[in-house]
């Protein structure tokens, strides 16, 4: 599956060089130009990285950085800025970026540490137990053994893939689009009911009252999210 990209630049050209580029290498990309529309995206959808300029309309790319960061410590954050003190590298740093690279840059230098950021991630989600439990609920995601409410049953290949997804993106919301890109593995899908009708079988065998959830959580506009207090 392609790995999904934020890419905060505000400047078109620099912009649309890094997109093409990224997205000859595999990779999904999603571009904002503006502080606040970049913050609205790290916080609705799923991004394995995020590449951010600092000198940007609204919001600076150091306000952003140290957002992100507060509500995800997994995100891999890359700042790319004409900005190239020892002190900006360091306030970047504190702020939670992974790494600085400073403009004008070689692309293939760009590329080479975004894949040694998001291949970081995948091993640390690789290291994730493949027996997972909360509350009083376990799912064994090699198996496809799982119980709840004091069942045990089997559950689907999908349904085991697409708890994997929410439970790994832990109080994230996830869109009802990437949930099918990342399961069913394409774009266009029949009707959003699919993965509502999924979501309804999670609160049955999980939920102790499913209709007032407390694990598998609608979220409105957007899609689902997995809640683990």
């Amino acid at each position: 599956m392609s790995k999904r990209i934020l890419l905060v630049e505000d400047e078109l050209s620099i912009q649309k060089v890094m997109q093409m580029n990224l997205e000859l290498e595999g990779y999904e990309v999603v571009v904002a130009d503006k502080g606040k529309q970049a913050l609205e995206l790290a916080k609705s959808q799923y991004f394995d990285l995020i590449i951010l300029d600092v000198m940007l309309p609204e919001i600076n790319g150091f306000e952003i950085c140290e957002q992100v960061r507060l509500n995800n410590k997994e995100i891999g954050i890359i700042i790319v800025s004409a900005k190239d003190t020892a002190e900006d590298r360091v306030q970047g740093l504190k702020m939670g970026a992974d790494d600085y690279l400073v403009k004008p840059f070689n692309l293939e230098e760009l590329l080479l540490r975004v894949e040694k950021l998001i291949n970081r991630k995948d091993k640390t989600e690789r290291a994730t137990s493949e027996i997972y439990t909360f509350g009083d609920n376990s799912i064994n995601f090699s198996s496809y053994e799982a119980s709840g409410n004091g069942k045990e049953f089997f559950l689907t290949k999908k349904e085991a893939q697409l708890l994997q997804l929410l439970i790994e993106r832990k109080n994230e919301a996830v869109s009802r689009e990437q949930i099918l890109k990342t399961v069913w593995g394409y774009d266009v899908y029949p009707a959003t009911r699919t993965i509502d009708n999924f979501l309804l079988s999670f609160r049955k065998y999980f939920e102790k009252d499913p209709k007032n959830p407390e694990y598998f959580i609608s979220v409105r506009g957007i899609g689902y999210k997995f809640t683990e207090k």
